[in-house]
């Protein structure tokens, strides 16, 4: 890290080669239908780095039904971000990829690392449409809903 001090009779100013750290934010929230009964819905928590373009987190799939993949954690979540502003309006581009690991239910014996993908366009708000795949099942056109983190 290089960090250079001008000290001036008004104040000191420092400045970092770290900088754009410093526009680093979290953003959470939920793709899928919440309302509709067993539609499985992806838990988002991310870190946004928006002057480097990329995020990283963790999601969560959850379904009402229970059964294999009713409750899946992706850790290792890592994708990016791209903002489009037209006029007044700023839209975001989010692409996620991660994996997991997947248990294969009785009779059946094993394990497998299987692959989970999303997509969103949200506003500054992180609201908006996208979708998600996971276990050979794919939701798409479905609400992005920003929660607290």
């Amino acid at each position: 890290m290089s960090t250079t001090l001008s000290a001036t009779p008004e104040a000191p100013v420092a400045s970092t080669s770290e900088a754009p750290l410093a526009s680093l934010y979290r953003a959470c929230g939920t793709i899928g239908n919440a309302g509709m009964p067993g539609a499985p819905i992806a838990h988002f928590s991310l870190l946004v780095n928006p002057a480097g373009g990329k995020v990283v987190g963790a999601v969560h799939i959850t379904q009402a039904i229970q059964g294999p993949g009713s409750d899946i954690e992706v850790y290792n979540v890592q994708g990016t971000v791209s903002e489009l502003v037209w006029g007044a309006k700023e839209t975001k581009v989010v692409q996620l990829t991660g994996s997991y690991i997947y248990s294969v239910p009785p009779p059946a014996i094993g394990t497998f690392q299987a692959e989970f993908t999303a997509h969103m366009v949200v506003g500054s708000d992180w609201n908006g449409q996208g979708g998600f795949s996971y276990g050979g099942k794919q939701i798409n056109n479905v609400p992005v809903t920003s929660t607290d983190c």
